[in-house]
């Protein structure tokens, strides 16, 4: 009973230890994951990668709406406001949007792959999006 009890707790310490991100895997080759555990990493990477780029380019979107509302008349403003709400609904509908696509896989080891995937493409999606409303002529 006592060795039952040990390694129980020894097999607690395993799973306390366990790397939890992505940051303490530089060794994997995303262009070449082989099992879940890689491929769940590079998913997450793919996701910071792309929740990067969405967020320095809604500085620039944010800042172009914050230069429009200064320079526009009393009655037309209001561009950064409705950015920062429709920003906001955004993150709720692609976060509950992800969450639904892992469903696909629910308990699964693939169902946390399955949302980073999401997320990433989801995002990379909204980048443009942003982009685009800093385009002349918006």
């Amino acid at each position: 009973m006592k060795s039952l009890a040990l390694l129980a707790a020894c097999g607690c310490v395993l799973l306390i230890d366990a790397p939890v991100s992505g940051e303490d895997r530089p060794d994997v080759d995303c262009d070449n994951a082989q099992v879940q555990m890689e491929m769940t990493y590079c998913a997450e990477q793919d996701f910071i990668a792309a929740d990067k780029l969405l967020n320095t380019q809604y500085k620039k979107t944010r800042d172009l709406t914050r230069a429009r509302d200064e320079d526009a008349d009393p009655s037309t403003k209001g561009a950064e406001k409705a950015l920062v709400a429709a920003q906001r609904a955004w993150v709720t509908y692609r976060d509950a949007q992800c969450a639904s696509y892992g469903f696909q896989a629910r308990g699964g080891s693939m169902e946390p792959m399955l949302i980073y995937g999401c997320q990433a493409d989801l995002t990379a999606k909204r980048t443009e999006e942003l982009k685009e409303l800093t385009e002349e002529g918006n």
